[in-house]
């Protein structure tokens, strides 16, 4: 395949931290390739310079010919939809993006937009970071499709493993500020990562039993020479002898213990750097009644738009729902409603006024950027400091980032800083909207082992399906213009002190979907699906039984 570019000893440093060093590698023409490595790594920093948005700090970037470039970050504040292009407009159509205000968009909507203009491009080199962040299962496999089919050269940022294995064709690994590269999907590179650990870490024992037997004898040979000198103090005639003798073993000594040293210089294997992990804990101390929250006939539309209607539902305090639907369906809507930052103009909303409710939105502009982790996070008593400064270092942040503004954070540090408040705020409702954007791998799995201890209320929207089952057990689901709580079947091996709450919760949402029916004919649109919840529900209630 033709080569595009090459990477040659790149370097980027700010101040005095280095991002990355020694960064050689080449792109060929149709490659897909994926970045990946942690929160801070500098994924999105090496996109940018792929750009052209800054020079190297040192090295270069060859260029074979001119390339078109197009680049897609991760979040935007602004966006236009003047000058559309007829491609761009059909995979608008296709991706049913409508074509309004921007910010009026879901997270999913204003990223498929975006999307759009770049593939209708048709650039030579494609740069995408974070792509499927926002995206629901639909869009993320017409993303695939499209990719797949790309006529040029792909570059992309994901944490996404599903994504990667789907469509990359070869992985840039940032670890330990240098890059490895290696032809095959992410699958692929951590079996290979893995197998190059374990060969390191056998030929690293290896060396080190040879180093303590090298010491030893290097150890032993001083002893000898120690004691040689110590005889020829004690002789009486001829002490000149005796001298000479042990200088002469002294000379032999130190001959076999450069030799020796030298054996050693040449073992050079070092110990397997320690897989990155990050660690923290979520907690809820407040005591709080039996109800979180109650919804009654609620309904919202957006400019002629209905997005949900007639939706009856409640949450008791310790539920943990996942809030699922495609995108646009009203799901940040419906939070933001919750929590009183949209108008609930049909229907009703009760929020339990004892709940503490913390809620981590898809926004990374709404923290203070020009501010420092120390004055947005800076307690006066220095326990509490202290408190702050290890669980920033346990959810991998550098020491110097205490002081550095949030605006030079990567988007996953700054989801982080958000998470670092209600980590410290012990909040008993947790509403999070795509917690997981932007979290590099080892962060996803910690925050999936956190929110399944979590003795809270969870409200959480995600596309991402292994991480709902590993933290929800109920289920909001946004489908067909409404809202249907479902139950999964783990709910049902509840404690028996719970069981009359659920068996009443269930039968209560049984009785409006029969009332519901009662005014029905079979004929009517929604009888069929209510029919089928009735005999859901029913079920369940028996199974209670």
């Amino acid at each position: 395949m033709l080569e595009l570019m090459q990477l040659q000893n790149l370097k980027v440093a700010i101040q005095d931290y280095t991002i990355f060093e020694n960064l050689n590698t080449n792109v060929h023409e149709g490659d897909i390739i994926g970045i990946i490595g942690k929160n801070g790594a500098g994924k999105s920093t090496l996109l940018q310079l792929l750009n052209g948005n800054f020079p190297p700090t040192s090295g270069h970037i060859k260029h074979h010919q001119k390339l078109n470039i197009t680049m897609v970050e991760q979040e935007c504040e602004t966006y236009s939809f003047d000058e559309i292009t007829p491609k761009e407009a059909a995979l608008l159509r296709k991706w049913d993006v409508p074509i309004h205000d921007f910010l009026k968009l879901s997270g999913g909507e204003r990223l498929k937009a975006r999307l759009a203009r770049s593939l209708a491009a048709d650039s030579e080199l494609l740069l995408l970071d974070e792509p499927t962040n926002h995206l629901d299962e639909q869009s993320t496999d017409f993303l695939v499709s499209q990719l797949k089919s790309y006529k040029g050269t792909i570059i992309l940022v994901s944490h996404d493993r599903y994504f990667l294995d789907q469509v990359v064709t070869k992985i840039w690994s940032i670890e330990n500020k240098t890059l490895i590269s290696h032809r095959g999907n992410y699958t692929s590179y951590v079996k290979f990562r893995e197998s190059q650990r374990l060969t390191q870490q056998r030929e690293y024992e290896k060396q080190q039993k040879m180093v303590e037997q090298i010491e030893g004898q290097i150890n032993q040979l001083t002893s000898w020479s120690k004691s040689a000198h110590a005889q020829s103090t004690k002789q009486e005639f001829p002490k000149e002898y005796y001298r000479v003798k042990a200088k002469r073993k002294d000379a032999q000594v130190k001959s076999k213990q450069k030799r020796l040293e030298k054996e050693l210089e040449k073992l050079k294997i070092d110990a397997p750097v320690a897989e990155y992990r990050v660690n923290f804990s979520l907690k809820s101390n407040h005591k709080v009644g039996k109800r979180f929250l109650e919804v009654k006939n609620l309904g919202k539309s957006f400019k002629g738009r209905e997005l949900f209607k007639d939706a009856n539902f409640t949450i008791q305090h310790g539920e943990k729902v996942s809030v699922t639907g495609l995108n646009g369906s009203g799901k940040t809507t419906f939070l933001n409603m919750v929590v009183g930052k949209e108008t609930v103009t049909k229907g009703e909303i009760w929020v339990s006024p004892s709940a503490r409710i913390g809620y981590l939105t898809q926004e990374v502009f709404d923290l203070p950027l020009n501010q420092t982790p120390k004055q947005l996070f800076d307690k006066e008593s220095f326990k509490e400091r202290g408190l702050i400064r290890n669980l920033m270092k346990h959810l991998g942040f550098l020491d110097s980032q205490w002081t550095e503004p949030i605006r030079d954070m990567s988007m996953g540090e700054r989801v982080k800083c958000k998470l670092m408040k209600y980590i410290l705020e012990e909040k008993d409702v947790l509403i999070l909207d795509e917690p997981t954007n932007h979290l590099d791998m080892p962060s996803r799995e910690q925050l999936e082992e956190t929110l399944a201890q979590y003795n809270g209320t969870l409200l959480v929207v995600s596309h991402d399906r292994y991480f709902l089952e590993k933290t929800t057990s109920t289920k909001l689901v946004f489908s067909n213009h409404t809202i249907n709580k479902q139950f999964n079947q783990d709910e049902l091996s509840l404690k028996k002190d719970d069981y009359e709450e659920l068996r009443l919760t269930l039968e209560t949402e049984r009785q409006e979907v029969l009332g519901k029916l009662s005014f029905m004919t079979a004929n009517h649109k929604e009888y069929e699906q209510l029919d089928l919840r009735f005999k859901e529900l029913t079920k369940l209630i028996k199974n209670l039984e």
